[in-house]
């Protein structure tokens, strides 16, 4: 799922500490030079990174949090 990033996005989530990168994924595989995802999905979407207003952000169907 892809969802515009706007204010309101940022603020709840840092207010709700809401996770939602792979990062925070019990499926995330964090060696230093795979950063990969166990189940095999791609992951570079999703990865933790800056959030800017008008940005995209995408979910993976996937995730549970760890």
């Amino acid at each position: 799922m892809k969802t515009r990033v706007d204010r309101r996005l940022l603020d709840e989530a840092e207010r709700f500490q809401l996770r939602f990168a792979c990062e925070s994924c019990c499926y995330f595989a964090p060696a230093e030079d795979t950063r990969c995802c166990a189940l095999g999905y791609p992951n570079a979407e999703h990865l933790e990174q800056q959030r800017d207003v008008g940005s995209e952000l995408v979910f993976c169907k996937e995730f549970e949090l760890a």
